[in-house]
C-alpha cells in the first residue's frame, strides 16, 4: 500500500492536471452562437471571437432558441452566446455617440447638443453549471475582449469620418486597432533557467511528500500493536533502552520513505514520457534534493510514531493519522495552491510540515534554487521534527513506556 497507492495517486493526479492544462492551453472550447442580428457588426463580432483562438464556434439558428439548452444538456458545448436582434444598430449608435462626445470635448465639433443615450440590449452568455467560476470568468473576459475590438473599431471609424469626411483606410485602421505590443513570458528562477514548469514538476514532489506521510498507517499501527501485545514490557526487560527500538524504527522507515521518493521520481523520469505526460526534470542541486527528501521522510516518521504512541487502538491510529495527513496536505498547499488560499490561512499553513517540504521542493524543482536557498524551509522542518520528538517523549514517559 505504501508504494502502490502513491504511485497510482501521482500518475492519476498528474494526468488529470495535465489534461486540464491541455484543455486551457491547447484545446478549444466548444461554444454555441445564436445570432439574431442581421447587421455587419455582429458578423465582425463573431469573427473577433473566433480570432481569439480559445473557442470552437458552432452556429445555431437564431430563431430556434430551444436548441441551445437541449444541446448544452447533451454537453455538445458548455457555453452558448446569444446575440440580440438589434446588436449592430445599438453598437453603431453607441459608437457614434461616443465619437460625437469626444469631438465636442475636444472643441472640434460645433454641435453642442448632447446625443440621446442608447439602451443597449445585452448579449446573453449561457454556461453549463459544471463550469467553475474561474473558468467562466476567463470565458467572459475573452468575450469582452472581442466586444471591445468591435466597439473600438466603430468608434475609430466614426471619429475619422467626422474629421476627414471619408472612410478610414484599411491599413491605418489595422495599425490603430491591431498593433499589439508582444509579451514575452519568462518563468522566474534563481539560476537563470528558462525551463517552463509543467504538471509533472508540480505534482511529483507534492504527492511524494503526501506518500511519505501516509506511512502513519503502517508505522503508527505497528507502535500500537506493540503496546497492546506487551512487546513494550518485554523490551523493557532487556538490557537496552526502548529509545534504541524507536531509533531503529525511525531509521528503517526513513529508508522506506527514501525508497518511495526514488521510485516516484524514477517514474516521472522514465515512465511519464511513455504515457503522454511531461518528463520530470531533476534540479541541478542533487545534494539539496537528497537532504530535503531525508528531512521530509524523518518528519513523516516522527509524526507517525507520535500518533502511534498516543493512540489507544489501531483504528484510532489509522483514522486520526489518515485524516490529519489529509488536513495537513489541504492547509499545506498540496490540494489547493497556497497562493489561492485566503489571507487568513497564511499563518495556519505554516503549522503544516507538508507546506515547508513542498516549498523546499518547489524551490529546487521550479525556481532552480540551491540548498542554501531552501535553508529557511529546512530549519522550519527541523523545528517541527524537534517538537514532535519532544511530544513523543512526553507521551512515552506519561504512559510509563520508558
Amino acid at each position: 500500500m505504501m508504494f502502490a497507492m502513491p504511485i497510482l495517486l501521482v500518475i492519476v493526479i498528474t494526468s488529470v492536471q495535465n489534461s486540464t492544462f491541455d484543455l486551457v492551453n491547447n484545446n478549444k472550447i466548444a461554444i454555441l452562437i445564436s445570432n439574431k442580428d442581421t447587421g455587419e457588426a455582429s458578423t465582425r463580432f463573431i469573427k473577433a471571437v473566433d480570432k481569439i483562438g480559445m473557442f470552437r464556434l458552432q452556429m445555431v439558428n437564431g430563431n430556434d432558441s430551444q436548441q441551445i439548452p437541449e444541446r448544452m444538456h447533451a454537453k455538445d458545448a458548455l457555453v452558448a452566446l446569444v446575440i440580440p436582434k438589434n446588436f449592430s444598430y445599438d453598437l453603431i449608435t453607441k459608437a457614434q455617440n461616443v465619437a460625437t462626445r469626444s469631438l465636442q470635448d475636444a472643441g472640434v465639433s460645433l454641435d453642442t447638443a448632447k446625443p440621446a443615450p442608447v439602451i443597449v440590449e445585452p448579449i446573453t452568455l449561457y454556461y453549463h453549471p459544471v463550469l467553475q467560476q474561474s473558468f467562466r470568468q476567463s470565458i467572459e473576459g475573452a468575450i469582452h475582449s472581442a466586444l471591445q475590438v468591435v466597439q473600438g473599431d466603430e468608434i475609430v471609424k466614426n471619429l475619422y469620418f467626422s474629421l476627414h469626411e471619408k472612410q478610414i483606410p484599411a491599413s491605418l485602421e489595422d495599425d490603430i486597432l491591431h498593433n499589439d505590443i508582444p509579451v514575452t513570458e519568462i518563468p522566474v528562477s534563481r539560476g537563470g533557467s528558462r525551463n517552463i514548469p509543467n504538471a509533472t514538476q508540480h505534482n511529483v514532489p507534492a504527492w511524494t511528500i503526501f506518500a511519505m506521510f501516509f506511512i502513519v498507517i503502517s508505522l503508527g499501527s505497528s507502535v500500537v500493536r506493540e503496546k497492546l501485545s506487551g512487546s513494550f514490557l518485554r523490551l523493557k526487560t532487556l538490557p537496552t533502552s526502548y529509545m534504541t527500538a524507536l531509533l531503529s524504527k525511525q531509521i528503517t522507515y526513513l529508508g522506506v520513505t527514501l525508497l518511495q521518493a526514488i521510485i516516484i521520481f524514477s517514474l516521472g523520469i522514465w515512465l511519464f514520457p511513455h504515457i503522454g505526460l511531461p518528463k520530470l526534470s531533476l534540479p541541478d542541486d542533487i545534494i539539496g534534493l537528497l537532504v530535503i527528501t531525508l528531512i521530509c521522510g524523518w518528519c513523516a516518521v516522527s509524526f507517525a510514531i507520535c500518533i502511534g504512541v498516543f493512540a489507544q487502538t489501531q483504528e484510532q491510529s489509522n483514522g486520526f493519522g489518515a485524516g490529519s495527513i489529509i488536513i495537513l496536505a489541504a492547509i499545506g498547499g498540496l490540494i489547493v495552491p497556497s497562493f489561492a488560499m485566503p489571507a487568513s490561512f497564511n499563518t495556519i499553513m505554516k503549522i503544516s510540515p507538508l507546506h515547508w517540504g513542498l516549498e523546499a521542493y518547489y524551490g529546487l524543482f521550479l525556481e532552480g534554487g540551491k540548498l542554501k536557498d531552501i535553508l529557511a524551509n529546512i530549519l522550519s522542518l527541523l523545528a517541527i521534527i524537534a517538537l514532535i520528538q519532544l511530544i513523543t517523549l512526553y507521551g512515552l514517559k506519561r504512559k510509563n513506556l520508558i
